[in-house]
């Protein structure tokens, strides 16, 4: 399992993943999750993928191999976004029957991605491309995509994200949606990579690797566990708490 998600809003781009593969009892795999394709002043792409490893791991090979043979279509060729995530898709798709023919157990080889970035003065976007090769765009009402173990992290980020958050709060939020769900599911782990891309920027952005041990992702979680609790406190209470404290009070 795993968990990725990004956000869209209007000074930027956040991607966010964990890098968990597997978590038997003796048997912890880690591998990174997110793969950036840059061009400064030109294009900037960033792929998230979840799935069957066999795959994700193979299609990033072959996008690469691509742009150095100068295949076309490639990441560096293609007009626009869309393009390239209808370009992804496709590649997804022939390795995901590689992979099979080659199989004789009925092996699951499908693989979810998240696409997004900017490509010159476009407008930034980001896409969810399915196993079967087709995709979708965030919705404007909620500006985030999610891929893998997506329920735990979900309702922060339906609560608080909409187009006008600030870009590192965004970043923030896209952080305790992590937690929330490595807190939850042992099959989401850490290192979390977290990539911030300011619009129109066109360069590889902010880019944060943070383990179990990082003293920041350790605060973050901690002030998250402290501002639930005070909030849970604030709540009303119900008519027949007020009338028990009163007999409570002493005369």
């Amino acid at each position: 399992m795993t968990y990725c998600l990004s956000i869209n809003v209007d000074r930027g781009l956040i991607f966010c993943s964990d890098s968990r593969t597997n978590a038997g009892m003796d048997n912890i795999g880690s591998y990174s999750k997110m793969h950036p394709f840059i061009w400064p002043g030109d294009r900037v792409f960033v792929l998230l993928s979840a799935g069957n490893l066999a795959t994700t791991q193979a299609v990033v090979k072959k996008l690469n191999r691509d742009i150095d043979q100068a295949l076309v279509p490639n990441l560096l060729s293609v007009g626009s976004i869309s393009e390239a995530a209808d370009y992804v898709g496709m590649i997804s798709t022939q390795i995901q029957r590689q992979q099979a023919t080659r199989d004789t157990a009925n092996t699951n080889f499908e693989a979810t991605f998240i696409f997004g970035g900017q490509l010159g003065t476009a407008t930034p976007e980001t896409f969810m491309v399915y196993p079967q090769g087709n995709y979708i765009h965030e919705s404007s009402e909620h500006p985030f995509l999610q891929i893998g173990e997506t329920k735990y992290g979900k309702p922060i980020l339906d609560r608080t994200i909409k187009r006008e958050i600030d870009l590192e709060r965004a970043a923030r939020v896209a952080l305790v949606s992590m937690n929330s769900t490595i807190r939850s599911n042992v099959t989401v782990g850490p290192p979390v990579e977290l990539l911030i891309y300011e619009r129109d920027s066109l360069s590889g952005g902010r880019r944060l690797f943070l383990t179990d041990d990082d003293p920041f992702a350790h605060e973050l979680s901690e002030r998250w566990n402290k501002g639930l609790i005070l909030a849970l406190e604030s709540l009303p209470v119900f008519s027949w708490e007020d009338k028990r404290d009163k007999k409570a009070s002493p005369p």
